[in-house]
């Protein structure tokens, strides 16, 4: 895998996508099967679904999401 910086990519984009395959561009379709169905009956409103007891744990989650960025650099 080939590593840049933002500003290398910016100023050589058109020249990115011709040396690897990054997207396949395809046509759309004109119909989507998208079907929307009610609630089944008795179930709750999306906002009064219980959610679960949150778990103690005592984890700094920035301190985790900045390490693994650190390794991406």
């Amino acid at each position: 895998m080939k590593q840049v910086r933002i500003a290398e990519v910016k100023s050589h984009l058109s020249e990115y996508p011709r040396e690897t395959p990054v997207a396949q561009l395809i046509p759309a379709r004109e119909s989507v099967s998208l079907h929307i169905r009610k609630p089944a009956p008795g179930a709750p409103a999306p906002n009064r679904v219980p959610l679960p007891r949150p778990l103690g744990i005592k984890t700094d989650v920035l301190a985790l999401l900045m390490e693994e960025r650190q390794g991406q650099r």
